[in-house]
């Protein structure tokens, strides 16, 4: 699937789920460790504000980086203590209640995915520091996308789940950037959540893992 075509299918999903969570969805604990729901949909206003000013703002520069090697796989996983995570919990708390925070990142969410699709995916942009096409960044946020939709439902068994196409896509990037392929019995969620620290490892999978060589015992990672 192109890139565009994509990322709007994993992005529209994430807008679904995050419209369908309740206020007590909203308030729950998220899949990323010290975050509640309600502080990880204000995260994803946020990204959305970023990805439109990188698409409304034309590099004039070549690109640097690609759909891959965009993310830099590193420790330590987030644990929620930082003082920018403290920051994005105050934001949450401002509004009166998850429901505005949620609204907010709709409109949001809208019109950067229109402005995606849209832009002419050739066209270089930069985004955190490091100049790539629209086709490339568009790519590479399919797998932001599904991680943050991984922990949104991380707790809420009953809710939307991130698309087969953007797990299936998202685990290839992982296993290509690593470069590593995970055991293949293992779900496309599970890998991934494995892989990038959302879930800590059975003792069969922590063996798995290390069965891998050196790769497999770095994990997890965390991809930003």
């Amino acid at each position: 699937m192109p890139e565009v075509e994509q990322f709007t299918s994993s992005w529209s999903a994430l807008r679904r789920a995050v419209a369908h969570c309740s206020e007590g969805a909203l308030a729950a604990p998220s899949g990323c460790r010290g975050w509640r729901n309600v502080d990880l949909v204000q995260h994803l206003a946020a990204q959305a504000q970023e990805l439109l000013i990188a698409l409304a703002t034309p590099a004039e520069t070549a690109p640097t980086a690609d759909a891959l090697s965009w993310w830099t796989p590193a420790p330590p996983l987030p644990d929620g203590r930082c003082e920018q995570d403290a920051l994005l919990r105050r934001l949450s708390d401002v509004h009166d209640g998850p429901a505005p925070v949620a609204a907010s990142f709709e409109r949001l969410a809208a019109a950067a995915e229109r402005a995606a699709q849209l832009s002419h995916p050739d066209l270089p942009v930069t985004a955190r520091e490091r100049t790539l096409t629209v086709r490339d960044l568009l790519g590479a946020l399919v797998l932001e996308v599904t991680l943050h939709h991984l922990n949104l439902v991380a707790h809420l068994p009953s809710a939307q789940q991130p698309p087969d196409d953007g797990l299936a896509a998202s685990r290839k990037m992982v296993e290509r950037r690593l470069r590593i392929q995970l055991p293949p019995q293992w779900a496309d969620a599970d890998a991934l959540r494995l892989a990038t620290g959302r879930r800590a490892p059975t003792p069969a999978e922590r063996t798995a893992l290390d069965d891998l060589g050196v790769r497999g015992r770095m994990l997890p990672l965390s991809f930003g």
